[in-house]
């Protein structure tokens, strides 16, 4: 029983570590979500006056632009999925995969062919390993993005939605990212980037109801001001959903290790109770032991004296 004993404390010394480390990976992730969802709130207030920006011009104006005009007939489009650089968020980067999957299982019933931008390592090795084709990717800041990291994203996004698809180009821009809902919800969903459809645009300017008018004077034009806008638009939205998804994956972390670190102290007292058993039974065998002894010493000692 002593071997068993050693075994039972040196898998609690074992646990106990791996204890620690969660617990350490848990507090930081608290940390860097807080920071995140500051960054998130940040960032808003530009979004929205961009937006209110695209709205204007969309609404005030007949210009056609990619940012604004449906394709008669759409046979391209492509999908952004943000994932991260790191695990140990549970289900939240399969969550974000099984959501870009689906959406390009129905665009390409649809009949559009699907090109795959990926951002994050846990993204890029999933596509790897199926050896399915992507586009392009991007890692290394997925846990704290900035806006120069949106901008680099955006570039080749923006230059394939104002190209002809006869020359690589694409009709429509999807994104699928995790929005931060609460410390305890995070939910992976797809959006439509682009084309802008005016309803929805209306709707993000306006959420309490502002009236947006419809007269405006643009200078120099109404297709050069959508020109400007343009990477503006998709630079910001992507940063915000990068923003989200940053947030939501520290939260999911925080959400990992806290669940693991408590499973680490149940284990451990699992494992105390069985060390403390089987320490007992160690202790009654020497007793045993011993009252055995003494019972064989005392017969033989009363047989000596006939």
């Amino acid at each position: 029983m002593g071997a068993q004993l050693r075994v039972y404390k040196r898998r609690i010394r074992s646990v106990s570590a791996t204890k620690k480390i969660t617990k350490a990976m848990e507090m930081i992730a608290a940390s860097r979500v807080v920071k995140a969802q500051r960054k998130v709130a940040a960032s808003t207030p530009y979004a929205t006056e961009l937006t209110r920006a695209v709205s204007a011009v969309a609404t005030g104006s007949n210009t056609k632009h990619p940012l604004t005009t449906e394709s008669e007939n759409p046979t391209r489009a492509a999908v952004l999925l943000l994932t991260s650089d790191r695990g140990l968020a549970g289900a939240f980067n399969s969550n974000a995969i099984k959501t870009a999957e689906q959406l390009t299982e129905r665009l390409e019933r649809e009949g559009k062919q699907v090109d795959t931008y990926i951002v994050g390592r846990r993204g890029v090795a999933h596509y790897n390993f199926r050896e399915r084709k992507i586009a392009e990717s991007f890692t290394g800041f997925t846990d704290d993005p900035s806006y120069a990291d949106a901008k680099k994203v955006a570039a080749p996004l923006i230059e394939a939605i104002e190209k002809e698809t006869a020359n690589g180009g694409v009709d429509e821009l999807h994104i699928v990212y995790t929005e931060f809902v609460s410390m305890m919800t995070q939910t992976a969903l797809g959006a439509r980037l682009l084309p802008l459809s005016l309803d929805d645009v209306a709707k993000e300017a306006a959420p309490k109801g502002d009236e947006i008018l419809p007269l405006y004077d643009f200078e120099p034009s109404a297709e050069d001001v959508l020109d400007a806008l343009l990477p503006r638009y998709v630079e910001s939205r992507i940063y915000n959903a990068l923003l989200q998804s940053a947030a939501s994956k520290h939260a999911a972390t925080r959400r990992a290790m806290k669940s693991a670190t408590d499973n680490a102290g149940d284990l451990i007292e699992s494992l105390t109770r069985l060390a403390n058993a089987a320490r007992q039974a160690d202790i009654t065998q020497e007793i045993s032991e011993i009252v055995g002894g003494a019972s064989a010493l005392a017969d033989a000692t009363a047989g000596s004296d006939y």
